[in-house]
């Protein structure tokens, strides 16, 4: 059966995008919504006689341009694919498990674990701030923009988020933001908005953003500390004098042998801290898929 609303084409390029990637529905459904709705704009504006079912015709059925998406997509998640991911499944376990340094996306992860404390602040700041704002002035007509503006701003923030997981941790996620509105009035937008699962998903998110924060920077930071603390024990050792370990019944005197053999110890533990950042890039990638996507 031929689509002959927009809805049911959206809902036939839904199944024709079936078992894709939630991320690439979403942007093939954002497209085709935003390039109809001007159509039929224009097309009304102009009163050319254009009919709805022309324009989807020009378009393109919904199994040819779900092809074409996908098509699309596997060539740029071919290029963007680190050569070192693309050819682990050949490589021995010690390769692996050193090649970890020289993977792009190990420091994607660690530079997102820092950088989540911060915006974990600035999500769970705005998020209790805009959520009360909203709620208060609920009862008042100025309530009506300020709800308007926080929903539209919690698109707009998970859509950035979004972008800097993808850039950072390598998931794939939205490339494009909503650019078609709900049709109606402004009472029907904020409703729509409001019955909308990825706008308190997206809200959750930005909640759990600041215990999450937290914890990815914390052991992150400590652990790397440790790391590097340890490695530059030989340098400490030119520089300061013999260091003793007391214990509370004895006490060990770290020599040149010890102190090397600490340097051993923390260049073990460095890598193990960078695979425990691709461990959380990894993690928190599929939650941000789950909670930020929706299709």
């Amino acid at each position: 059966m031929n689509p002959t609303t927009v809805e049911q084409y959206l809902d036939e390029l839904r199944r024709a995008l079936s078992g894709s990637d939630p991320a690439l529905i979403q942007d093939a459904l954002n497209d085709a919504e935003a390039h109809l709705r001007v159509a039929l704009s224009e097309a009304a504006e102009g009163q050319d006689g254009t009919s709805l079912p022309s324009i989807l015709e020009r378009f393109g059925v919904p199994e040819e341009v779900a092809a074409a998406y996908r098509d699309a997509d596997a060539r740029v998640a071919k290029v963007m694919a680190p050569i070192a991911t693309t050819q682990s499944e050949e490589r021995s376990w010690s390769a692996r498990f050193f090649g970890v340094a020289v993977d792009p996306r190990t420091y994607g992860a660690v530079l997102y674990a820092l950088l989540a404390l911060i915006t974990g602040i600035f999500y769970f700041t705005f998020a209790v701030f805009g959520l009360a704002l909203s709620v208060g002035t609920a009862i008042l007509i100025l309530g009506i923009p300020i709800t308007l503006g926080f929903l539209m701003a919690v698109r707009a923030l998970s859509f950035v988020e979004g972008r800097l997981v993808e850039a950072l941790l390598g998931e794939r996620m939205p490339r494009r933001p909503q650019t078609a509105h709900p049709i109606g009035s402004i009472w029907q937008r904020v409703g729509s908005w409001l019955r909308d699962s990825r706008t308190w998903s997206s809200i959750a998110y930005m909640l759990l953003q600041l215990p999450l924060g937290v914890l990815y920077f914390s052991v992150i930071t400590i652990l790397l500390s440790l790391s590097l603390g340890l490695i530059a024990s030989p340098i400490a050792a030119l520089i300061f004098p013999p260091v003793d370990v007391h214990f509370e019944f004895f006490s060990i005197e770290l020599g040149w042998v010890g102190t090397i053999l600490l340097a051993l110890v923390g260049a073990l533990a460095l890598f193990v801290t960078l695979h425990l950042a691709r461990g959380i890039g990894w993690l928190h990638g599929r939650i941000a898929k789950q909670m930020l996507v929706r299709v």
